[in-house]
């Protein structure tokens, strides 16, 4: 390279840099949005006003919780102890060697029990609860009386409405999955080994009769099955002695037999057979539900987020025509 063209290229003057007209200036931003500020500021009041009118439009729900630990009247280690000398035999009676003999266990098996279709479909069947459960719409304080759907079910007449020749008594399944999504909460505590079982619903008074009801109702059904167990392994058992000579056997026996007899004395004496309550489930002072503040400070960021996005949208419009 020459000296003159060294010369050259070094004279060429360094232009300063400069923003490029792709980078966002704040300060328009700021500027566009302070010009709308009265636009924002209605829209967001809109949104909260349809948000609390929407909030107050619908009904308070109710809860009724009941506060559960598992009991501890089964003697199961013992009876493990005896069941695992004898093995298969013991399995054929109906004894399980190591599994399920705790009430932790039980309970857990009780809480798998509580939530079953078979086990709601009875619970709602048993009670009557199909008319209160699916036509309810609301709770009236005044006369202490539940408010139902007039296009689902005539109360005049206690009936389920109909129209066109169709009857609109909704299935068992459909109430029982209703329930079981919309009606009951279980919360397990396993490091203070407690459950606790809530009712949402309309009336605060039919809410806490439901929980309390669950809770007999689970209690009956698991003691019934352990007690038909515990007579039919009984009954097994004794066969087993009459067909064996050898001591040692039948003298295993006898202390499966003793541990089933324990067994079903213990559930025709306990009523809170696998479930004990601890804090009993009472009327609801006020409603659980809806959350009506969270319903209008959703609805006021919701109606700030879409006024401010209308507004640049609209500047963004109005620079492309410009240009």
């Amino acid at each position: 390279m020459t000296e003159y063209e060294s010369r050259q290229v070094t004279d060429i003057p360094v232009l300063p840099q400069t923003k490029t007209e792709e980078e966002i200036d704040l300060s328009v931003l700021f500027t566009v949005l302070w010009r709308a500020k009265w636009f924002i500021i209605a829209c967001t009041l809109f949104f909260a006003i349809a948000g609390g009118i929407y909030a107050f439009m619908k009904p308070d729900i109710y809860r009724a919780d009941v506060l559960l630990t598992p009991t501890t009247t089964d003697s199961g280690s013992q009876l493990e102890s005896v069941a695992s000398r004898l093995g298969g035999l013991a399995s054929l009676a109906g004894i399980g060697v190591g599994s399920g003999s705790s009430g932790v266990q039980k309970a857990l098996y009780a809480l798998q029990v509580l939530q079953s279709r078979k086990f709601i479909g009875n619970f709602i069947q048993k009670h009557d609860l199909l008319v209160p459960l699916m036509a309810a719409k609301g709770w009236d304080k005044e006369n202490g009386e539940l408010i139902y759907n007039s296009d689902m079910y005539d109360v005049k007449h206690h009936q389920w409405a109909s129209k066109e020749g169709r009857v609109f008594k909704p299935k068992l399944l459909v109430a029982t999955h209703y329930f079981k999504r919309e009606i009951l909460q279980i919360d397990i505590d396993t490091e203070a080994k407690m459950v606790t079982v809530s009712i949402d619903f309309y009336s605060p008074y039919i809410a806490q009769q439901w929980v309390n009801w669950l809770v007999e109702d689970l209690n009956h059904e698991i003691r019934f099955q352990d007690m038909t167990d515990a007579q039919n392994s009984i009954d097994y058992l004794n066969q087993q002695v009459l067909r064996t000579s050898l001591a040692d056997t039948r003298s295993m026996l006898y202390q499966l037999i003793e541990q089933q007899t324990k067994k079903l004395m213990l559930t025709k004496v306990h009523q809170e057979y696998v479930l004990k309550t601890v804090d009993p489930a009472v009327v609801a002072a006020g409603p659980a539900k809806p959350r009506r503040l969270l319903y209008i400070a959703v609805a006021c960021v919701l109606g700030g987020f879409i006024a401010v996005l209308m507004v640049f949208i609209r500047q963004f419009i109005r620079n492309n025509r410009k240009n």
